[in-house]
């Protein structure tokens, strides 16, 4: 089923990508206003959100392929989650560099140890562990075993990172919803160029975590290949 959906994945969403992100040019740096308040910083806003959504999107793959993994031990799943963490990390790494020019033009000051940065950081930080255990312990199954329940613990971060600004006291921007209780995208380009954004870093997270599952897929045949092969010589 996974190669499947690899297969699929790479085969459709190429072009439609790359024609989604031309539009999400367009529409941010074109077509939707000026914020008000925050002026043309905002407009990082359409990429920061986005990058953040895909970002859990990796995670969550990651936290399902490994209850899977750990209950019926097939590769396919434990690279399913490892091209998840991967691919989630890399749009996490986006966040957090967005983010900051934001903050600048909001706060003043590049980073705070405000509740949403903070919980957003430990969950990076969480995931590069997961990549640096997979490094140190390639072709392992004990590493495998233990990456997975490192992937289900770190997931849980992502209802913090959500309700954050609900559970403590924050000054992280409030644009899709104001404290006053109002939308903070006042103006209906605003909200269609949010989902535009938001289609395209799906389709985009599709692609590339389909790509990474092929290199692993290979990787992985690489490998037993070279393990018959010198098995062979061993035996000769």
């Amino acid at each position: 089923m996974i190669e499947r959906t690899e297969r699929l994945l790479i085969r459709i969403l190429p072009w439609p990508t790359a024609v989604a992100f031309l539009v999400t040019l367009w529409a941010v740096f074109a077509w939707v206003p000026t914020e008000k308040h925050l002026g043309i910083v905002q407009r990082i806003f359409y990429y920061h959100v986005p990058s953040a959504w895909v970002g859990f999107i990796g995670i969550f793959i990651a936290c399902v392929s490994s209850m899977v993994f750990l209950y019926n031990r097939r590769s396919e799943w434990d690279r399913a989650a490892h091209a998840g963490v991967e691919v989630g990390v890399l749009f996490a790494t986006i966040v957090l560099i967005t983010g900051p020019f934001w903050a600048r033009a909001s706060w003043g000051t590049w980073w705070t140890w405000d509740s949403r940065l903070t919980t957003t950081l430990i969950l990076w930080l969480i995931f590069v562990a997961y990549l640096l255990m997979r490094q140190f312990t390639e072709g392992s199954e004990t590493g495998a075993r233990f990456a997975a329940v490192l992937a289900i613990v770190g997931t849980l971060d992502i209802p913090l990172i959500i309700l954050s600004t609900k559970l403590w006291r924050t000054i992280h921007p409030a644009v899709l919803r104001t404290p006053e209780g109002g939308s903070g995208l006042n103006d209906p380009s605003m909200i269609a160029t949010l989902l535009i954004c938001l289609g395209a870093f799906t389709m985009l997270f599709g692609w590339l975590w389909a790509l990474r599952l092929r290199t692993l897929r290979l990787a992985e045949r690489i490998d037993m290949l070279r393990d018959d092969l010198e098995t062979g010589v061993h035996e000769r």
